[in-house]
């Protein structure tokens, strides 16, 4: 009894040492999960994060070759037993799964080799009563876990819940620094280079009206024009750090921003009430990088915003779509472009998720789920 106490403990130590040494969420838990099965002697393990009952799979080991087929879209499903159950609330700790839907699944598929696993164990991944995921781990041939291996998964996933309560924290903390940095050059670009290109401006139009010569005429003139230039782009780049129509609303915002852009833009909007101004911000950057993208690669004019407020569940849904020229995507690789990550990443931050469905030829439309 003693000796084992004391490898769980060395187990929960090491795992302790992962997790405080990680600072990028992915690479951590890949450390995590396979120092995790290296010392417990399981063989296959993975981790999925849900974020508004859709699960994403954020690590995983030596899984067979039934759920790596077809660059694993048998772990792409949003449904199984494990995480159906997580999210009707029935899954509060350690369980032993009788069945892997996604194993079931890929046999009567006719998938590779399942490899001899069949079963394996599911662990809520929780700090508090606040919910990440599901851990879950099997080996071949193993159909039940003890109370003490199941245990042992609890004591880790709660390691793993905390440590991602803290990552959630700094990157709060880091967007929190990077608003108010934000706000803070904005009003430095106003109070000074946008003042000196105006004044530019003024003095290269009392210039020409003084002087008689037509070649320095056209100098103050061409002069003045890229002055004008300039302060149109600074005053652009100043709306987009820091957006004073926001104080009026979001919609407020969309309708101006898709204007200055030469959009048409048709925004349907439920309801706004009672959304945090953090959910509101996030809303207004990601539909800012998408009426972007939308003017740079998509082909045509137009695109409709539709924000709908589930106040019960306290979820936002915005749907973007156009219908230029799409392209090319797949979940399962690298979103294509810096304004698609961008946009991914604002979501995450808020704990939400970010859909995408296109195709060459067949327009864009994005869905953008939050909770406030």
């Amino acid at each position: 009894m003693a000796d084992q106490q004391i490898r769980e403990a060395v187990i929960l130590k090491e795992i302790a040492e992962l997790l405080n040494e990680g600072s990028e969420m992915k690479e951590t838990l890949s450390a995590v999960l396979e120092r995790l099965l290296q010392v417990t002697q399981l063989q296959t393990g993975w981790l999925f994060l849900i974020k508004i009952h859709e699960p994403t799979l954020i690590a995983h080991h030596q899984l067979p070759q039934a759920l790596t087929t077809n660059q694993l879209a048998p772990m792409c499903s949003k449904e199984c037993w494990c995480v159906n159950r997580y999210n009707n609330g029935e899954l509060n700790r350690a369980s032993n799964i009788i069945n892997c839907k996604r194993i079931e699944e890929a046999k009567k598929n006719g998938y590779a080799d399942i490899e001899g696993l069949t079963h394996h164990a599911t662990v809520p991944l929780r700090f508090g009563e606040e919910m990440f995921g599901i851990l879950n781990v099997g080996a071949p041939n193993k159909i039940h876990f003890t109370e003490k291996e199941l245990s042992l998964l609890e004591s880790v996933a709660f390691q793993i819940g905390s440590t991602l309560k803290r990552m959630a924290l700094t990157e709060r903390e880091r967007e929190m620094a990077l608003i108010e940095e934000r706000n803070r050059l904005a009003q430095e670009l106003h109070d000074s280079v946008n003042q000196l290109l105006f004044s530019v401006s003024l003095t290269a139009r009392g210039g020409r009206e003084i002087t008689k010569s037509k070649t320095v005429q056209e100098t103050f003139t061409y002069i003045q024009e890229l002055s004008q230039q300039a302060l149109h782009e600074m005053r652009d780049l100043i709306w987009q750090l820091q957006p004073k129509s926001l104080e009026n609303g979001l919609l407020t915002s969309l309708k101006e921003y898709s204007e200055m852009l030469g959009l048409q833009l048709h925004c349907h909007v439920n309801t706004l009430t009672n959304i945090s101004p953090q959910t509101e911000e996030t809303l207004w950057r990601i539909a800012q990088e998408a009426m972007m993208n939308c003017k740079k690669h998509s082909g045509q004019d137009k695109i409709d915003i539709a924000i709908d407020f589930n106040q019960d569940k306290q979820i936002i849904q915005m749907s973007i779509t156009d219908q230029g020229v799409g392209f090319n995507y797949s979940p399962s690789v690298f979103l294509p472009s810096h304004g698609l990550r961008n946009m991914r990443q604002r979501a995450e931050r808020r704990n939400g998720t970010m859909e995408i469905t296109t195709s060459e030829g067949e327009g864009t439309k994005i869905i953008i789920r939050l909770f406030n």
